[in-house]
């Protein structure tokens, strides 16, 4: 399995004969990631990839990037107290005309997800408050359920997550991380967009 840890990485093709061959593809992942299930919701997606080149890089450094070098472009971005890190709107002001013309998707991460009825693009508040914000209208969405993980929080953000939990209806017991992620989702996202044209 190839190492996602870098910020920049080639993931290659071996071939039956032995030899490694660099895939002449290219793809430009971005992602904010608050507590690490965001970035692990990438790395799933990644394992879907075949034969490509991949350049992987956090939101929260501010990256510039030229998009026409990439055959594909993905962000995900995950949300916190109801609201997206700043640098993903900066990032898509600053690169939102290369955006319109790349073969480009998004996906959100939020824990309203893990209500069936606010899982899809067409559902979801956050994804809802995204392309009201965004300059950049994606022709491929994608939502899905984080994680609630109490272990990882302050005691500040446990209080206010405990209380964001009670008034929808969540889990208040710090005791335990609970994850909602669904993985075949997951995966069903990445290879409808790594397959598409």
């Amino acid at each position: 399995m190839a190492d996602w840890k870098s910020s920049l990485f080639w993931y290659c093709l071996p071939l039956h004969s032995g030899v490694v061959e660099v895939g002449m593809d290219k793809i430009l992942v971005l992602y904010s990631s608050r507590d690490g299930q965001t970035r692990k919701i990438v790395d799933a997606m990644l394992a879907e990839t075949e034969g490509c080149e991949v350049v992987m890089q956090d939101l929260h450094s501010l990256p510039k990037c030229n998009l026409s070098k990439f055959k594909k472009v993905l962000i995900g971005a995950s949300i916190r107290y109801g609201n997206f890190h700043p640098s993903l709107f900066s990032f898509i002001h600053a690169h939102h005309e290369q955006l319109e013309v790349a073969n480009a998707a998004f996906f959100c991460v939020n824990l309203t997800a893990r209500k069936p009825e606010k899982q899809t693009p067409q559902t979801n508040a956050y994804m809802k408050k995204f392309l009201r914000l965004s300059p950049w209208k994606p022709k491929t969405l994608g939502v899905f359920a984080g994680a609630l993980q109490y272990s990882r929080y302050n005691w500040w953000q446990t209080r206010i997550i405990q209380l964001i939990m009670k008034i929808t209806g969540g889990s208040t017991d710090t005791s335990k991380d609970l994850e909602f992620t669904d993985w075949e989702k997951v995966r069903g996202f990445a290879r409808d967009f790594w397959s598409k044209r």
